[in-house]
């Protein structure tokens, strides 16, 4: 089976109602995870009939939930955190009587609970005796479902384990993974590793003072989420930053320049994209005080030696990766400068803005910037970060997928 790129970084909750199909669930689960998606499950009471919490736990890689009043699952508010964490929850095998209680609104175990609670995609996976399909009642909820945007899976039409033959099987494996992944848009960099640099350097002076600026990391962390977003694996280096990284993201800490050349070369050797935005100290302190420094009534010298050029060594480098995009961050004259330092770096584009200017300068929740690559020059008018990190992910995607 060809890997289905939308279900990268993707979250599926599985859930599992009482049916003979739930047999073939463990395999869904191996299959949805082989594909790049990150699997949850939740069972039902009927479920546990006819297969182990246990074996769920083992292929999914994560503790199965199995009743709406567990204390210490409730005591964080288990049910809801679930329905927060799902992209699309999957009900395979769906039984007549789950979808009888779906569509009456009931919340009378963790399943359905969950399904109120979530705004996440709902597709069921109907699994039961070709009469009981074809029953008016169960007729009448299917289209009730379908009203309210839940995708139907199925079912199939063959042998049943009643002996019974008609539409009511639990369609296969393979093609429920099919119809979960069609369920996503194909994302703009699907498939690809990005590696972005986020946030500031510090240069310790000595253990209490340090040498560093005011970049706050926002605009780094909303590329990251917005590469995410559009399906790519995303590695996330940063400096020190009062962010939470997304949650998808691999997130390497560093500190110094020099810490985060070496995280930049031992990552972006395997990555497609590089995303500088990373603000970089130019200098470090020649020799560090393994002390405090302690106050004097003299002026203070201290020699600085120059830091190593991340964004250049990167993109000199002979793993270098097929597209590496630079930030620059000026005071003035910021398109000439910014050029400059394309054709210097040896970069594919370089992302230009004026930081003096107010409201979106550092730490500011607004950016405003300029594309510029060998053939075009790009002005991306004031918004937020997150919209701009969403348009600036839509230019490198439209770059990289034409460079294949």
């Amino acid at each position: 089976m060809a890997p289905h790129k939308t279900l990268v970084n993707r979250r599926v909750l599985v859930g599992i109602t009482g049916g003979i199909a739930a047999y073939k669930v463990p395999d869904l689960v191996r299959r949805l995870k082989d594909e790049g998606a990150d699997v949850r499950v939740v069972m039902t009471p009927g479920a546990q009939e006819f297969i182990t919490p246990l074996t769920l736990q083992a292929v999914s890689g994560h503790p199965v939930g199995t009743t709406l009043l567990d204390e210490e699952a409730e005591a964080g508010m288990g049910h809801i955190e679930l329905a927060k964490w799902a992209d699309l929850i999957l009900v395979a095998p769906a039984t007549a009587d789950f979808m009888a209680r779906l569509v009456g609104g009931l919340a009378n175990d963790l399943l359905t609970t969950v399904c109120l609670a979530s705004d996440a995609k709902l597709a069921i996976a109907p699994a039961m005796n070709q009469q009981m399909w074809a029953n008016s009642a169960t007729q009448d909820n299917l289209q009730q479902l379908k009203q309210r945007g839940v995708s139907i899976f199925g079912p199939g039409v063959g042998s049943q384990a009643c002996g019974d033959i008609g539409a009511g099987r639990m369609l296969e494996v393979l093609e429920l993974v099919e119809l979960a992944a069609n369920s996503f848009e194909s994302g703009e960099l699907a498939g690809k590793t990005v590696v972005i640099t986020a946030g500031p350097t510090r240069e310790p002076i000595d253990p209490v003072r340090y040498i560093s600026n005011h970049s706050s990391g926002k605009m780094g962390y909303a590329i990251a989420q917005s590469a995410l977003d559009a399906g790519a694996k995303v590695i996330l280096i940063t400096g020190p930053t009062q962010l939470q990284p997304p949650d998808r993201a691999h997130c390497v800490n560093i500190e110094t320049a020099e810490q985060l050349l070496d995280a930049a070369l031992q990552y972006s050797a395997q990555a497609d994209v590089f995303i500088a935005t990373a603000a970089v100290a130019d200098y470090r302190v020649a020799h560090q005080h393994s002390h405090k420094m302690k106050k004097t009534d003299n002026n203070l010298t201290l020699e600085l030696v120059q830091n190593p050029d991340v964004l250049a060594t990167v993109s000199a480098s002979e793993t270098r990766p097929m597209f590496v995009v630079g930030f620059a961050a000026e005071t003035n004259d910021v398109l000439n400068y910014a050029r400059a330092k394309l054709d210097k770096k040896g970069l594919d584009a370089i992302v230009a803005n004026d930081v003096s200017r107010p409201g979106i300068g550092f730490n500011s929740d607004d950016n405003e910037a300029y594309w510029i690559d060998d053939t075009s020059q790009v002005h991306l008018g004031r918004r937020s970060k997150h919209a701009l990190a969403r348009h600036l992910v839509s230019l490198i995607a439209e770059k990289t997928n034409n460079n294949k």
